[in-house]
């Protein structure tokens, strides 16, 4: 299934804590129940992120493996 998101930010240029506050940065201008669709590195972006939206009530809806070292997340802003 491919996922139509509303928005999309690529946080592949900056590090932790940066990632997090660039990625809330952009769902922040989303109405609830819109995806933001993310662009982030291996390591700490892909462990700490997707986490951090969970914990302020918004929804991972697919982490896909880009397979050069990078991750896209889809995420459903208040999906909780």
């Amino acid at each position: 299934m491919s996922i139509k998101a509303d928005s999309f930010v690529d946080i592949t240029d900056v590090v932790c804590p940066v990632t997090f506050v660039k990625a809330k940065m952009s769902i922040e201008d989303l109405e609830d129940g819109q995806i933001l669709e993310i662009k982030m590195n291996e390591g700490e972006p892909i462990l700490n992120v997707p986490r951090s939206f969970k914990d302020e009530g918004h929804k991972v809806v697919e982490v896909n493996d880009n397979n050069d070292g990078t991750f896209t997340v889809f995420v459903e802003k208040g999906g909780l």
